[in-house]
């Protein structure tokens, strides 16, 4: 009544046959390749599928490590620069000097003060003054009048530090002066704040001085305030004044000063100054600071 097929032990012994012969005809002449290639094809959809969430969260903690890695050194990187940067600073200053300049500096090639860098808080909108807070205070041996500089020159210098925080008078600021030198001659000058980011007054310049257009603005010294050497401004404008004894003379500023979060505070070897008042003050500048020439 009922059709019975091969056994169970049968089909066994049948299916094991057909699958060595298969393998030796394989083994021996490739005629499966074919197939095995057709098979590979079409599994190879639910492979990836079956791979795709150990992938995806693979490469997602990859790229999560990859972005703290990056930005960590990102951070370390833009920190080292910063340093090197203030440290290249007075090579190109010594690079066009000449003998008598070299000597005047010779103990002062190498930077070996110490530095700090702050972040700058808050800018004081009063359009009269030109002063920015940071992030650093008295507890990190900050000390008023200390120079602040960014990577490309002199900022400025610190008004008033409290424990956790300071400010900071911009070289923009009117109330603002600095004792430079020009680079090429040694001439003596001052550089006094005007209120505007991109230009400083340069008073008392005979009308018969060398000084030229793209001459380079560097701290003398003087005074004890800022270090000597470092870039302060170039010389943008030169307008001789036939009826009177002094030139116009305008500079700008290398310091990228409305641009910058980042500034350096140097500690200067000279010593503190425990005034804390501007190294020249601008409305008391000597009318014949910047005539005497550099010995």
């Amino acid at each position: 009544m009922f059709v019975h097929g091969p056994s169970v032990t049968a089909r066994l012994v049948l299916v094991t046959l057909l699958s060595v012969s298969l393998m030796a005809v394989d083994h021996r002449q490739n005629h499966l390749e074919t197939i095995r290639g057709m098979v590979s094809t079409v599994i190879y959809p639910l492979q990836l599928a079956a791979d795709a969430p150990a992938s995806l969260a693979g490469m997602l903690s990859s790229a999560m490590t990859s972005q703290r890695d990056l930005r960590r050194e990102l951070a370390e990187l833009k920190r080292e620069r910063l340093f090197l940067e203030a440290e290249l600073q007075r090579m190109a200053a010594l690079e066009a000097e000449n003998e008598r300049l070299r000597r005047l500096f010779e103990s002062s090639r190498a930077l070996d003060e110490r530095l700090e860098i702050a972040e700058i808080l808050s800018v004081d909108l009063d359009p009269f003054s030109r002063q920015v807070a940071l992030n650093k205070g008295s507890q990190q041996d900050l000390y008023r009048g200390q120079p602040v500089l960014d990577r490309d020159g002199v900022m400025g210098q610190l008004t008033h530090v409290g424990p956790l925080s300071s400010t900071a008078m911009l070289l923009t600021d009117p109330a603002h002066a600095i004792p430079v030198q020009i680079n090429r001659t040694g001439r003596r000058a001052i550089a006094v704040g005007t209120g505007s980011a991109e230009r400083l007054d340069i008073p008392y310049i005979p009308n018969n001085a060398d000084i030229r257009n793209g001459d380079l603005l560097v701290t003398s010294g003087l005074g004890g305030r800022f270090p000597s050497g470092y870039p302060v401004a170039r010389i943008t404008n030169i307008e001789p004044r036939p009826g009177e004894s002094y030139a116009r003379v305008d500079a700008e500023p290398l310091a990228r000063i409305h641009r910058v979060r980042e500034v350096l505070l140097v500690w200067s070897d000279q010593g503190d100054n425990p005034a804390g008042e501007p190294s020249v003050p601008a409305e008391t500048a000597p009318a014949g600071a910047a005539d005497e020439e550099a010995p």
